[in-house]
C-alpha cells in the first residue's frame, strides 16, 4: 500500500472518509474528463474531513481539494497524491441575515437557503453550479452578482494545518479571483454571508429569470467547465470567438458550442489534451486576428 503512514493515521475515520484508490477523475468533474486519483476521500462529514486533511498535511502528502469539480480540468495523466471532496461537509445555517455555509455546500443550496429566510443578494449564486468553496476561491459570480460582494469572512487550515479567519477585505476578492488562488495549500472550510431582507416572491422572480435566462443562451446539455474564458476587458470572450469563425470548431471529442462560443464542451468522448488543445486553438487565432488575449478561466489540475 502506498503512503501507509498516511492510512494509518486515519484509521479512526476510514469508514467516513469516503476513500477509493486509483479513481477515474472523470467521474468527478463536470468536464468529464481526467485520469486516475490516486488517492479519492469524499469525507461524509466536516469532522471526517478535518481528519483527513490533517493528515495529508502531516504526512506531506501531495493535496488536491475539489467541490463539485466544476471549472475544472483534469490532466489525462491523473493527479498524484490525495484528491479531497468537500462535498459531503454541506451545512447551512441562517442566523439573522446572515448564513453560515461549509465549503461543501453547493451555490444552489446557499440560494435556496437565502430564498426560504427572506433574504436577498444570492440569487445568482442559484444557476452556478458549484460548492461555495470554490465559489470563494475564484470569487464566482454571474449577471448582477458575485460572492465577494456579500461574505464577511472565511474559516480555512493553512499549510502548516493551522485553522485561520480572515474578513472580506483580507480575501483579496478580485474579477474570478481571490487570494486562496494564491495560496492553493490553503483549504477553505467555511464562508458567513451576510444579505438584506426582501420580499420573497421578488426573489423567486429574480431566482427564475435567471435560470431561464442560463436555458435559453448555455449548453446545459452538453459537459464542460462552464464558461471557459474570463471577459477581457472591453469585449465579451463568446463574441470574440464567434467573430472568428470558431463557432462549432472541433479538436478530438471537444468542441466549441454552438449554442454560446465561450464555452467549449465534450460532445462524449473529449480527452483532456483534446480540450486544452481546443483552447488553445482559440487563445492563438483571437489574438491574431483580434489582438485580444483571452485568459483561461478553468483551472487545470494533475501532471
Amino acid at each position: 500500500m502506498k503512503y501507509p503512514l498516511f492510512f494509518e493515521k486515519i484509521k479512526s475515520v476510514y469508514e467516513l472518509a469516503g476513500i477509493i484508490e486509483n479513481e477515474p477523475m472523470c467521474k468527478h468533474t463536470t468536464f468529464q474528463v481526467g485520469g486516475n486519483a490516486e488517492i479519492f476521500a469524499k469525507p461524509r462529514n466536516i469532522g471526517a474531513f478535518m481528519k483527513v486533511l490533517g493528515a495529508a498535511k502531516e504526512c506531506d502528502l501531495p493535496l488536491t481539494v475539489i467541490g463539485r469539480g466544476s471549472n475544472l480540468l483534469v490532466s489525462d495523466n491523473g493527479i498524484k497524491g490525495l484528491v479531497l471532496c468537500t462535498c459531503g461537509m454541506s451545512g447551512i445555517k441562517v442566523e439573522g441575515s446572515r448564513i453560515i455555509a461549509e465549503a461543501g455546500a453547493t451555490m444552489a443550496q446557499l440560494a435556496r437557503a437565502a430564498y426560504n429566510a427572506g433574504l436577498t443578494g444570492a440569487e445568482f449564486s442559484a444557476g452556478i453550479p458549484g460548492t461555495v468553496g470554490g465559489g470563494v476561491f475564484m470569487n464566482a459570480g454571474a449577471y448582477d452578482g458575485q460572492l465577494s460582494d456579500l461574505v464577511v469572512n472565511s474559516v480555512f487550515m493553512d499549510a502548516e494545518g493551522n485553522s485561520r479567519i480572515i474578513t472580506n477585505k483580507e480575501h483579496e476578492f478580485d474579477y474570478r479571483n481571490s487570494i486562496f488562488k494564491h495560496h492553493p495549500d490553503w483549504v477553505i472550510i467555511q464562508t458567513e454571508f451576510v444579505l438584506k431582507p426582501a420580499n420573497k416572491e421578488d426573489i423567486k422572480a429574480k431566482m427564475d429569470d435567471f435560470a431561464q435566462r442560463r436555458r435559453d443562451k448555455q449548453p446545459l446539455n452538453y459537459p464542460s467547465a462552464g464558461s471557459t474564458f474570463k471577459r477581457p476587458t472591453g469585449y465579451f470572450a463568446g463574441k470574440l470567438i464567434e467573430d472568428a469563425g470558431l463557432k462549432g470548431a472541433k479538436l478530438g471529442g471537444a468542441m466549441v458550442s454552438e449554442k454560446h462560443a465561450g464555452f467549449v464542451i465534450n460532445t462524449g468522448n473529449a480527452t483532456c489534451q483534446d480540450v486544452t488543445g481546443l483552447i488553445g486553438h482559440i487563445q492563438q487565432t483571437v489574438k491574431s486576428q483580434f489582438n485580444v488575449d483571452l485568459e483561461c478561466e478553468v483551472r487545470m489540475l494533475g501532471d
